[in-house]
């Protein structure tokens, strides 16, 4: 059975977008987070277990979502599974940044 990632031989799946684009802010943040998260000195997340939590996205949020938006869900996955963060300290936390 094949996933939503798996793109090999999809009839109409089209070319893969190759372009590159100056990262913004929170793509960065992402991007270091997941980072420090996977070093040796904390494995916090393997990079093996961040594959699954974006595999496991729903297929119309994987579509809809960029490459770094895939990544942040990864991350809120893996720290909610693991007990490092729940949910709702994560929605505390968005609701007040978004003050600002």
């Amino acid at each position: 059975m094949t996933r939503v990632h798996d793109r090999g031989g999809w009839p109409g799946a089209g070319p893969i977008n190759r372009a590159e684009h100056e990262l913004s802010w929170w793509e960065k943040r992402t991007d270091a987070l997941m980072r420090l998260m996977w070093t040796p000195e904390r494995r916090v997340i393997r990079v093996d277990e961040m594959r699954r939590a974006i595999e496991s996205m729903e297929p119309g949020q994987y579509e809809k979502a960029s490459y770094y938006e895939r990544w942040l869900h990864a991350l809120e996955t893996l720290l909610i599974e693991k007990g490092v963060l729940t949910r709702e300290e994560i929605e505390l936390k968005v609701k007040e940044l978004d003050k600002r």
